[in-house]
């Protein structure tokens, strides 16, 4: 069964996390994935994200897919218990997830039932295709991307930061861009959307 904790800030709504794990995750370990930050000038929320873990009693197993081999990649999805991409870039991240093979075995660990967790960019990435995400992110970033079609997990669209600054703009634009096309899931630094198999909720706290 498909489980995945998909947020706009992670560090807001990590109490909203442990009550959907419902599990003791003292000296697990998470895949952490800051891959998409890279290109990115504000980095702060990785950070905050780490820290938010940790606080947790997880051991976050860093995986930075730029500079990973092959059997990093492999085995720190394979092996850790849970897997968590932050924001920053979708379409940077995109590549990435294709050009190291991660994005394969991360759909594979899904569908095995392992734990996907997802901030911004991380949360938009598991969606059918990431086309969508142009009003927020900037695709020039990876000229050569080709198409858009993402890790297509979910059926549907999340879009992080509704009503936040800075993209409070960006939202209402992909929300009058595309509402009438495509499921759109929008969520504020304060919601969480849980995916727990076929139920679909957005949680606010």
């Amino acid at each position: 069964m498909r489980k995945l904790f998909l947020s706009s800030s992670f560090k807001d709504v990590a109490d909203m996390f442990m009550n959907f794990v419902q599990e003791d995750l003292e000296g697990k370990t998470i895949t952490f994935i800051p891959t998409a930050s890279i290109p990115e000038k504000v980095k702060f929320y990785v950070g905050s994200a780490k820290k938010a873990f940790q606080k947790m009693g997880l051991i976050v197993d860093e995986l930075e897919l730029t500079q990973a081999t092959t059997s990093e990649i492999v085995s720190k999805l394979q092996q850790n218990d849970y897997i968590y991409i932050s924001g920053g870039n979708t379409f940077f991240l995109l590549e990435e997830l294709r050009k190291t093979g991660a994005d394969k075995i991360i759909i594979e660990q899904i569908d095995l039932g392992k734990l996907y967790i997802g901030e911004s960019a991380g949360s938009m990435i598991v969606s059918p295709n990431i086309e969508y995400v142009k009003e927020m992110d900037d695709h020039k970033v990876v000229p050569n991307l080709g198409t858009y079609s993402a890790l297509n997990v979910i059926d549907f669209y999340p879009i992080p930061h509704h009503t936040n600054f800075p993209f409070a703009k960006a939202v209402e634009k992909m929300i009058s861009k595309y509402s009438s096309e495509l499921d759109l899931y929008p969520i504020s630094n304060s919601q969480a959307i849980l995916v727990n198999g076929n139920d679909v909720r957005v949680e606010s706290k």
